[in-house]
């Protein structure tokens, strides 16, 4: 059987995409904002950012780390130490991220860390 990688590997970016696609909704407040980047030379030019671009780069973020998650955790060739570890770097970056909870929409979208473990 042989398997052809580009088809393979489009038909894994379009079950991507849809995995993180209606699952998070930015809260209703921050819809058709921006985020401005400000220097702290005024001389230099601020950078805009609609927010809610910066909201689905932060869900596909999220996203990854759940199936990064998901990977470490189905792993064979790691042992309970190396899945240890490994987890408690997803867990600190997902308690890293927090910080963004405020744009979700729904509670249950959020990041949580260590003390929601």
């Amino acid at each position: 059987m042989e398997i052809d990688y580009g088809q393979l590997k489009q038909a894994l970016r379009e079950a991507l995409a849809e995995v993180g696609q209606g699952r998070a909704e930015l809260a209703q407040r921050f819809r058709g904002g921006t985020v401005v980047i400000r220097p702290r030379d005024p001389a230099l030019q601020a950078k805009e950012v609609p927010i809610d671009e910066l909201f689905q780069k932060i869900v596909r973020l999220r996203d990854a780390l759940r199936l990064l998650e998901q990977k470490v955790n189905a792993s064979e060739k790691l042992d309970a130490e190396e899945r240890r570890t490994l987890q408690g770097y997803v867990t600190r970056c997902y308690g890293t991220l927090t910080t963004f909870n405020l744009l979700f929409q729904d509670k249950g979208d959020w990041f949580v860390g260590q003390k929601g473990k």
